[in-house]
């Protein structure tokens, strides 16, 4: 048995390219509703135009702008995978880091730990790939006003015009408002992961 949990260890690359392959079916199938939530957050229900929910919003762009409407920011979304793919590798390298720190069974650690290495990975992962949120954001906002013709020209009127700060506004009320939820996310799920490891032992 303990053969094969060791073998089970993932290295940080591994991890890096799971979640990353994950992330890319993910950003797939999800960018058309982004795009519509980043277009009603950004607009007043009673502005012309306004989407009046969801699929309302989906049968516009697909009517008025086709399928391409659809996939605006996708570029950069493939590129946003590398958050979690990057918060994923961080949050297990803090973990075997704790473990050979204290020799604690890294399945083993207490709800703090967890709740300070959740924090941890994903400040660590959000700061790194932030503007590639904010780029998405510009592209998806366009209707048919075109301000911003594709990821290169993005980047470069956002660097020209707001310097390399532009690239991170709003990061600070990001990371308060997803905070909560993913270190909400990682402590039930490693509390899960002990009962059940724990569960298949006694059955067993």
């Amino acid at each position: 048995m303990a053969g094969d949990e060791k073998l089970s260890i993932l290295s940080p690359t591994q991890h890096l390219a799971a979640s990353a392959e994950a992330g890319a079916i993910t950003a797939f199938f999800t960018n058309p509703f982004w795009v519509v939530k980043t277009r009603m957050c950004a607009t007043d229900r009673t502005d012309p135009g306004a989407y009046k929910g969801l699929f309302d919003g989906l049968y516009q762009i697909a009517r008025y702008e086709g399928i391409k409407g659809l996939y605006k920011g996708m570029i950069p979304a493939l590129f946003g995978v590398s958050h979690g793919a990057l918060q994923f590798m961080a949050y297990e390298e803090l973990k075997k880091w704790r473990f050979k720190v204290n020799m604690k069974d890294p399945d083993r650690l207490n709800n703090m730990e967890y709740l300070l290495m959740a924090a941890t990975s994903k400040i660590f992962a959000t700061i790194i790939t932030y503007p590639y949120q904010l780029v998405r954001a510009r592209l998806q906002y366009q209707r048919t006003e075109i301000k911003y013709n594709g990821v290169i020209d993005t980047i470069k009127k956002v660097y020209r015009t707001e310097s390399i700060l532009g690239f991170y506004k709003g990061l600070a009320p990001n990371l308060i408002r997803v905070l909560p939820g993913t270190c909400t996310t990682f402590l039930v799920y490693e509390n899960m992961m002990s009962f059940f490891k724990k569960h298949a032992r006694y059955e067993t």
